[in-house]
């Protein structure tokens, strides 16, 4: 079966008077109908462009330099500002970190959700656009849905914001949901709801999602498959049960010690040495050299490539045998 979205050595470039920074260097993955995939990394790895990147949201004087995105066999490069609006929103669907890139704030919820389900359903009546508004409202746990409706984004809570563009997300069942970091602002019961709405829509609908964070533990509870990111470029992929129970990556082997759930009661946590390197000048080699323990010479001088492993694993890094 062909895949929902299929990345291909994606590369996104800023262009800055302080030189190029590669956001999005060569990154390549796969996501089929009603899987969802985690992609993980730190702040600044590139998680979030790559999302902006797959949707068209990136500005100038960041560019798509290269690589391919297709969503459903067609690459989104190819299509016009035009074309992609009716892309946005109805087939593809993104859901932001901050909710107020999602919402007007001078505009009633009811008016925002109704407008969103009518703009790619001309037939569809206004009574009926704001039926499926309230019931989107409620599966994301909101209560009073009616009374919510003609509510402004002001008189919500930042918890309750991010739900409200959560279920905007979900409205008009996309085929791929780009989520970044959306529970962020949730308390943990309605993290766990929200979770657990995302999963029902991907088994019932075939919806594949891309959840984009730098919290394992969600991943851990989410998805089925796993990227780990770092410096622009995924240095580790697999399936979640496996990555997590034997990460192959010195870099993956870091997160997953720095969590507080796999460290010894009363002991400190693991820590990852050193600093991510600066984007702008990214070391000769490997990106992750200067913080592995595991690094040789050929590390400061050669870039390794993905390295294609069983049971579904990729890995970049040259040292992968060393790694207990």
């Amino acid at each position: 079966m062909e895949p929902i979205l299929e990345i291909s050595d994606l590369q996104t470039h800023f262009f800055t008077k302080a030189g190029i920074l590669r956001a999005v260097d060569g990154v390549s993955f796969e996501i089929g109908a009603g899987e969802i995939v985690g992609l993980v990394g730190e702040s600044g790895s590139g998680k979030s462009i790559t999302g902006f990147s797959i949707i068209g949201l990136v500005d100038s004087p960041g560019e798509i330099i290269g690589g391919t995105i297709k969503f459903k066999g067609e690459d989104l490069n190819d299509l016009s500002n035009e074309q992609m609006q009716h892309v946005r929103g109805n087939r593809i669907a993104m859901i932001f970190q901050d909710p107020m890139m999602t919402l007007n704030p001078v505009l009633r919820i009811e008016t925002q959700m109704i407008e969103a389900i009518q703009a790619h359903d001309n037939k569809i009546s206004r009574e009926d656009a704001r039926i499926r508004s309230r019931d989107a409202l409620g599966l994301v746990g909101i209560s009073s849905p009616d009374e919510r409706l003609r509510a402004y984004p002001h008189q919500f809570s930042g918890g309750m914001r991010q739900r409200v563009s959560i279920a905007i997300a979900m409205l008009n069942r996309p085929d791929l949901i780009i989520a970044d970091e959306p529970t962020t602002a949730l308390d943990v019961t309605i993290q766990g709801q929200v979770i657990s709405e995302m999963q029902k829509l991907c088994r019932e609908t075939k919806t594949a999602l891309l959840w984009i964070t730098h919290d394992l533990a969600v991943i851990a509870g989410i998805a089925d498959r796993v990227c780990v990111m770092y410096a622009g470029r995924i240095v580790e992929q697999g399936l979640v049960a496996n990555t997590i129970a034997n990460p192959l990556h010195p870099y993956t082997r870091g997160l997953m010690g720095s969590v507080p759930s796999q460290n010894q009661r009363g002991k400190p946590l693991q820590q990852i040495n050193g600093m991510v390197p600066s984007m702008l000048s990214l070391p000769r080699g490997c990106a992750f050299q200067n913080r592995c323990s595991y690094v040789t010479e050929k590390c400061s001088t050669e870039r390794p490539d993905i390295t294609h492993l069983s049971d579904k694993r990729q890995v970049r890094c040259f040292n992968v045998s060393e790694v207990p």
